[in-house]
């Protein structure tokens, strides 16, 4: 094997058989050895994707740097390289930690510049994706990285919902996804869940009930009795059935959930709805924005051995999904007036240049402004997907 090949072999041991609390010292020990680095920094997202947290031990931390305005920034918003000051003496080079779309950080790197940065600048940025899935892994075993991406604390009721949660962003040919909930300290009930098969994307959108650890016990047992069904190769409208009974056996019809369930054929972009409630599902296509209606069926166990109804509907390559909670959907202004679909056109048109990972945190920016105030009274969720087909 030749050189390069050999130091990246060895940065990809290196962290293979790091123990999990010590990825970042063992990327450190391996790029400065084998590529001269000067420091190497990781900053993870934080749960409200305003910034990027620097992974350290307290107190021995750096300052955490904006998603929106700076360089790291850049290169997470972008998902590509980024390297500051290209003909100094020393450079830094800020590479997106991202897993199969789910966007966790960046790895900024000091080395010598000129021809040494150019030439490694491909292998940092497969070192930084090794790295981002050996967080990943790691996560099951060490508080570290979760505990870097707190930017305050989180509330108990908060934690099981992120917990809950596949990710914040995936990406596959036939598809890219994007969520994002708010308050992202203090949610409640609202939920997103996806999963995927080599022909097939499963995705719900839950509009939970209730607040704090009541609205977040509610939407576990929901989403998980959902995960049940669809795990034993049922269909989405037995997997709502199944749910529905199993919220019903617990509250008897004092709590329950608002759920829009859809199955996609990644083959032929048909797809297969249950609306059990009142998440909305708007769509950009040729230009223009509309709302899709669903016929609505009972929430998920509001009564006993309730019966759902698929429908169906296609997508075509290159529409864009937006699904809002009623925590986006029916937000009021100052003067009373709901966000409502209009504004919530406004936003998608406005937004429709980035990609899938960026709509929902510019939507819930949008909405912040029409709310008038930072904190919302109510959960807000908002998921895009982008579809391209086969």
């Amino acid at each position: 094997m030749n050189t390069i090949t050999n130091r990246f072999v060895a940065a990809e041991r290196a962290l293979r058989t790091a123990a999990p609390h010590q990825l970042l010292d063992a990327v450190r020990r391996v790029l400065t050895d084998q590529y001269a680095a000067d420091s190497v920094e990781l900053f993870l997202a934080d749960y409200g994707l305003t910034v990027l947290q620097p992974v350290s031990v307290l107190p021995h931390t750096l300052r955490p740097v904006s998603v929106h305005n700076s360089p790291a920034g850049r290169a997470f918003g972008a998902q590509e390289p980024y390297v500051e000051d290209p003909s100094g003496d020393l450079v830094r080079v800020h590479l997106p930690v991202t897993v199969r779309g789910d966007r966790l950080g960046v790895l900024t790197v000091t080395l010598p510049g000129g021809e040494h940065a150019e030439g490694c600048l491909d292998e940092l940025a497969e070192i930084a994706e090794v790295l981002g899935h050996e967080v990943v892994v790691a996560e099951r075993d060490t508080d570290l990285y979760l505990q870097a991406r707190r930017r305050d604390r989180l509330t108990l009721a908060a934690e099981m919902q992120w917990q809950l949660l596949p990710g914040r962003s995936c990406a596959r040919p036939e598809y890219e996804l994007g969520a994002q909930l708010e308050p992202a300290y203090a949610i409640f009930g609202d939920n997103f869940d996806w999963s995927a098969s080599a022909d097939r994307l499963s995705l719900y959108v839950t509009n939970g009930m209730d607040e704090g650890m009541e609205a977040s016990l509610l939407t576990n047992l929901a989403i998980n009795a959902l995960r049940n069904a669809r795990r034993a190769g049922l269909s989405i409208e037995d997997q709502a059935a199944l749910a529905d009974q199993a919220v019903y056996a617990h509250y008897r019809g004092r709590c329950y959930l608002s759920v829009l369930m859809l199955d996609f054929d990644l083959a032929t972009g048909r797809v297969r709805a249950v609306d059990a409630g009142s998440p909305q599902m708007l769509r950009l296509r040729g230009g223009g924005v509309e709302r899709v209606p669903f016929d609505a069926q009972l929430p998920l166990g509001m009564f006993e051995e309730t019966d759902y109804v698929v429908q169906e509907f296609d997508v075509e390559p290159g529409d864009r999904l937006v699904f809002v909670s009623d925590g986006v959907y029916d937000v009021a202004s100052p003067g009373g007036e709901a966000y409502g679909d209009a504004a919530l056109a406004r936003a998608i048109q406005s937004t429709r240049l980035l990609p899938a990972a960026e709509v929902p945190r510019a939507v819930l920016r949008e909405l912040r402004g029409h709310r008038g105030r930072s904190t919302p009274d109510d959960d807000a969720l908002v998921v895009c997907l982008d579809w391209r087909g086969r």
